[in-house]
């Protein structure tokens, strides 16, 4: 007796090529003319993405700009949680099909962007500017023929422009020194998430001179700061303005007067009543004894 379904499920599928594969996958296309998106095998191919961040990066390519894409948003189509869905992001964040930059909106406030790329490396292409039709020249009256005329007197030679000189290229930034650069130099030994450019190395060493000057050694400001950094997975994004907070706000203050007496033992001075010697940096001062006798 023959299977019910297999004998019905020939006329559920369309009628295939002569020439079809015997096994394997085989397309049966439809041209899309509206509300379909183009996607490039680099990625639908991938060879390094999970099929979740195939998926996600084609959900990302099909909506129009303006639309959240975090994590929590993506987790309220997808059936999969967020954990999952960050894992995806992260993928194609390495891979360069999005981009997640962080925008400065004012008041010490941030933002996150969410970049998509159709492909690694892109640059956004701008729009071409709208043809101008060439304005159509006036109408020549035709005027009537004339004696020829004379031939253009000789003009004196035009003096041939002297080539220029070619630009010279650009120097490099000079190296800063002393004290207070090799100091900020050295902070990328302590942790490489401090490395600084030229540049601010010679805004922020004026900063680190200040500290020099109110005795603190080279050993306490890099202490200073280097101590209680973010944990080291998290990246330091402008390190030079996590130095110059701190270089500002952690200042420490002058040291006082030092003493204006000489440093070591009081010298020897003569009592005026007993003649006894004691030590004494005031020289017109009575022995102990002299004091109690004139106190009673």
């Amino acid at each position: 007796m023959a299977d019910p379904q297999s004998s019905a499920a020939p006329s559920a599928y369309p009628k295939l090529p002569a020439d079809a594969p015997p096994s394997g996958v085989i397309h049966i296309r439809h041209r899309h003319t509206e509300r379909f998106t183009v996607v490039g095998n680099h990625l639908a191919q991938h060879a390094e993405l999970s099929a979740a961040a195939i998926g996600i990066a084609v959900y990302i390519q099909s909506l129009p700009d303006g639309v959240s894409v975090t994590a929590k948003a993506l987790a309220l189509h997808f059936s999969e949680g967020e954990t999952t869905i960050r894992r995806a992001l992260n993928e194609l964040e390495r891979a360069g099909y999005i981009a997640r930059p962080r925008i400065r909106l004012g008041s010490g406030r941030f933002a996150t962007r969410t970049l998509s790329y159709d492909k690694p490396g892109c640059v956004p292409q701008s729009k071409p500017k709208p043809k101008q039709r060439p304005k159509p020249a006036p109408a020549q009256v035709q005027q009537p023929a004339s004696a020829p005329a004379a031939p253009p007197a000789p003009s004196e030679p035009r003096a041939q422009p002297q080539p220029s000189a070619p630009p010279e290229p650009p120097q490099p930034p000079t190296n800063p020194t002393g004290p207070a650069a090799d100091l900020l130099a050295r902070l990328r030994l302590a942790d490489p998430r401090l490395l600084l450019s030229t540049g601010d190395v010679q805004r922020l060493a004026p900063a680190v001179d200040t500290w020099l000057s109110r005795a603190a050694t080279p050993a306490q400001i890099t202490r200073t700061l280097t101590a209680n950094l973010p944990p080291e997975p998290v990246p330091i994004h402008h390190p030079a303005r996590f130095l110059e907070y701190r270089l500002r706000h952690l200042l420490p203050p002058s040291l006082p007067a030092e003493d204006s007496r000489p440093p070591g033992p009081a010298p020897l001075v003569t009592c005026d009543g007993c003649e006894r010697a004691f030590r004494s940096h005031d020289p017109e001062a009575s022995c102990g004894d002299c004091r109690e006798a004139a106190a009673a």
